[in-house]
């Protein structure tokens, strides 16, 4: 009784697919949502209303290059990096 020999590639063809699917199942998606992300960060303007990663609700009042300053009131205003945007509210 003689063996075949074994391709190798048969033998990485499961470690393959396993990583496919785990590209296309967790990998890709959060790119995109990364990518969509950054777009509504880069299209913030004066008096959007947005909400932020801690909570916080509030009107856009001034955007700088990396920062935001944010009315949360009346006579409460704070500045936030403008990656602390969660999403807009609509």
């Amino acid at each position: 009784m003689s063996q075949t020999p074994v391709n190798p590639l048969i033998n990485l063809l499961p470690l393959i697919v396993i990583f496919i699917i785990f590209y296309y199942l967790l990998i890709r998606p959060q790119k995109l949502s990364q990518k969509e992300h950054q777009k509504m960060i880069q299209n913030l303007n004066k008096n959007d209303e947005i909400v932020t990663t801690g909570g916080l609700h509030g009107r856009i009042i001034n955007i700088k290059d990396k920062t935001i300053i944010l009315r949360i009131d009346d006579n409460v205003k704070v500045e936030l990096d403008k990656s602390c945007v969660a999403y807009l509210k609509k």
